[in-house]
This record gives C-alpha cells, sequence and structure tokens, in this order.
C-alpha cells in the first residue's frame, strides 16, 4: 500500500528538526518524531530517511532567504537596494540561526540545487541597475560585485549570530558596504547616504 504524503506532516517534521537544532539537542530519528504524533515510518515517507530531512532543511534555509530577498522593493536607487539585501541576508540568518548553519552544510546536497544560485541572482540583478545607471565603474562584474557584498553579510553573520561578537558589531556592516562599493566606483557621500537608507531594513 502506498502511503500518502501529508504536507502538513513534512512542514511539522521540518520543523521540528529546526527546533532541535535551536535547542542544541542531537537530530536523530526518534528525537525527530518525539512529541509529534508521527511514526518514524513518517521520516521515510516524506524524506527517505535522515539524509532527507537535511537535505529539506538546507532547502527550507534558502526558500525563507528566497520570500525575504523577495520582500525587498526595489526603488530608483540600486545601491540602496544591494544594500538593502544584505540587510534582508542578515536578518534572516539573524532570525533562523538553526536554519542558517544547515544552509551552508555540503555534505548534503539541495532538493533543488538552483535554489543558492536563484538568492545569489537577486544581487546580481543589483549590481547590474548599478551599473546601469553609473553608480558603479564601467566594467565591474556584476557576480564579483554581488558576490563581495555576500561575503561581508556572511561574515558579519557568522561572527555575530553564530560567533563572538556582539550584535553591535552589525554597525560595521555600513562601513564595509560603503568601502566595497566606493572602491566599485560609486560616489563616497551619495553611496553612504544610499548604504544608510538600506540598512534601515535591518531593524
Amino acid at each position: 500500500m502506498v502511503r500518502t504524503k501529508d504536507p502538513a506532516v513534512r512542514t511539522l517534521l521540518v520543523e521540528r528538526a529546526a527546533h532541535l537544532l535551536r535547542a542544541r539537542e542531537p537530530v536523530t530519528l526518534r528525537s525527530l518524531v518525539a512529541g509529534t504524533g508521527v511514526s518514524t515510518m513518517a521520516v521515510y515517507t516524506h524524506f527517505g530517511g535522515m539524509d532527507g530531512v537535511w537535505r529539506a532543511l538546507r532547502q527550507e534555509g534558502f526558500t525563507r532567504l528566497a520570500a525575504r530577498f523577495a520582500a525587498v522593493t526595489a526603488t530608483d536607487d540600486p545601491v540602496r537596494d544591494l544594500t538593502a539585501l544584505c540587510a534582508a541576508y542578515l536578518g534572516n540568518a539573524l532570525d533562523h540561526p538553526d536554519l542558517y548553519r544547515v544552509m551552508f552544510d555540503a555534505d548534503f546536497d539541495l532538493e533543488d540545487l538552483q535554489a543558492a544560485d536563484d538568492t545569489l541572482e537577486h544581487l546580481v540583478r543589483a549590481v547590474r541597475r548599478g551599473c546601469a545607471a553609473g553608480r558603479f565603474r564601467a566594467g565591474t562584474v556584476p557576480l564579483d560585485l554581488a558576490t563581495q557584498s555576500w561575503v561581508v553579510g556572511h561574515g558579519l553573520v557568522s561572527l555575530v549570530g553564530t560567533g563572538p561578537l556582539p550584535r553591535e558589531a552589525l554597525a560595521h556592516g555600513p562601513v564595509l558596504l560603503s568601502a566595497l562599493f566606493t572602491g566599485a566606483g560609486d560616489d563616497p557621500d551619495r553611496c553612504r547616504g544610499s548604504v544608510a537608507l538600506g540598512w534601515e531594513g535591518l531593524g
């Protein structure tokens, strides 16, 4: 008899796994279903086993990041928008530190291998708009500047969200991004204003 897959059960188990990570508890077959009202068989039905759970957790991290990026409204200031995307990246990671750690665990494939590239593409598009608007110098490679922006965000999250620095260290973000963007050709005064506006989204 083929078991039907209830999406609600799948979501329940993903959330349960995220909770275990957040509580620093081991994620095992038995701990995953404990208190959920479902059997261990549900893990195999929905994920094919524990490796599938980890793949689903990685995917959920990128799904939430994509949703956060999609919520960033484009304006007529591409540098502001690029900064807002970096702030959204940080906000998502700080809100979901458990999933954030799993997102970059290359021991397990993503369910949708395009997901990571798709999230980076949000930043690439903002850089392209900055080039078209003359904010970045001719010859700027959009993928390179987008990746460098991502590195700034990733470094801050690693040190603040899951590392030794206090949340106040996030104040270094605008300084780092302004230096990066002016290095790519943006006017320093205009850049600082745009970055300050984009960073407001971090709250």
